[in-house]
């Protein structure tokens, strides 16, 4: 959402005090004062519409399948409950991984999930939510509507069938949980390594097995050996999944995604089909959940990472080597994609751009500034 949506946004609740006031000056004086009437939803007309949305996610993870929830709740508060959005956990109404066709096929007017799940369709997916050694959080937010990511996304989400609105942000990842120590680049070598298709790509070179497998089933793989090693998130969800009791070493950083934004997935016809009115609404929701979901994980996150290296939990940074051989296989398949995927191209040329804007002005500031207080007893 633009500024100029944000003013539209505003506008709604602006109109309907105007309306509100002009209507009672119409009106003759009570010979009494009346009770005060209730406040009008920011919405006052319009049709009852009811869609239904499909995550990715599970129920158990109140962080990310909660914002598809947040936003929901927000969107039927905005329209005094005229516009109701069920929410659907991954699984339910389809496959955690089968909400793009979804969406696109109008078996459901939308879909809130990560979009670098979808790199089969096109590795162009990817540029909307994270990839190897990107954005982080703030930046991907900046990017997204102070730059020219929505636009560039939505032309590219268009031949889907799909209008796209960030729908939240996990911040910086951790590097998953592993059965054994990683020293060196030769430990990755017959990994079965659950993690986003991106860094399986960039892992596959150093004899990783890169695994695809929704949240819901990853604690039993892991348990069962299917899994040498997994990512998810971070501490708070990765506690409630219980990942902790399974795999004893928790690596840092997850360098594929440094600022993960998941996405809220319309389908064009049903966004076309709504009012100015309604699409403000939905704008406004989002952004409110899209913000929601980054304060928890920084909240909770600390608390939960403690609780786990307080029983046991053996935390270890990837190794030098590592980071950097990722981080060349990384740019090597970013030429490729240059050479060979027009769309890719397009977009990645404004997003690396970005970055390279950013991280130069975050390296005085945000960079400087944390290193010093990390080092500091507070």
């Amino acid at each position: 959402m633009d500024r100029r949506s944000l003013i539209a946004t505003t506008g709604v609740v602006g109109l309907a005090g105007l309306m509100a006031a002009c209507g009672k000056k119409e009106e003759a004086a009570p010979a009494a004062p009346a009770a005060a009437a209730p406040a009008a939803p920011a919405v006052q007309t319009g049709e009852t519409i009811r869609w239904r949305l499909a995550s990715s996610f599970p129920k158990s993870l109140d962080t990310i399948f909660g914002t598809a929830e947040v936003f929901a709740k927000k969107v039927s508060e905005m329209t005094g409950g005229k516009f109701q959005i069920s929410v659907h956990a991954g699984g339910e109404l389809m496959p955690a991984f089968g909400v793009v066709d979804g969406v696109q096929s109008e078996a459901v007017e939308m879909a809130h999930t990560a979009p670098y799940y979808f790199y089969g369709k096109d590795p162009t997916f990817c540029l909307g939510c994270a990839v190897p050694f990107g954005m982080n959080a703030r930046q991907m937010t900046a990017w997204m509507y102070e730059g020219n990511g929505l636009k560039l996304m939505r032309e590219f989400y268009a031949k889907y069938n799909i209008v796209n609105l960030p729908g939240g942000n996990t911040g910086a990842q951790m590097g998953g949980w592993f059965r054994k120590e990683i020293k060196s680049v030769a430990d990755l070598k017959g990994l079965k390594f659950r993690t986003n298709p991106f860094a399986g790509r960039v892992l596959e070179p150093f004899g990783v097995v890169p695994q695809s497998i929704p949240g819901a089933d990853l604690y039993p793989a892991l348990e069962k050996g299917t899994l040498d090693a997994l990512e998810w998130v971070g501490p708070y969800d990765d506690q409630k999944l219980g990942f902790n009791k399974v795999a004893p070493f928790y690596y840092y950083p997850g360098w594929w995604e440094g600022g993960p934004q998941l996405d809220f997935y319309i389908n064009s016809k049903a966004w076309d089909k709504l009012s100015a009115e309604y699409k403000a609404v939905v704008e406004a929701a989002a952004s409110n959940a899209h913000v929601s979901m980054l304060a928890k994980y920084d909240a909770r996150n600390p608390a939960a990472l403690k609780q786990m290296v307080g029983s046991g939990t053996k935390l270890r940074p990837f190794t030098q080597d590592v980071m950097t051989a990722a981080f060349k296989s990384a740019q090597d398949i970013y030429a490729d994609l240059n050479n060979t995927n027009p769309e890719w191209k397009k977009v990645y040329g404004d997003y690396s751009k970005f970055l390279a804007d950013q991280n130069a002005w975050f390296r005085f500031t945000e960079g400087t500034f944390d290193r010093f207080m990390q080092q500091q007893k507070l």
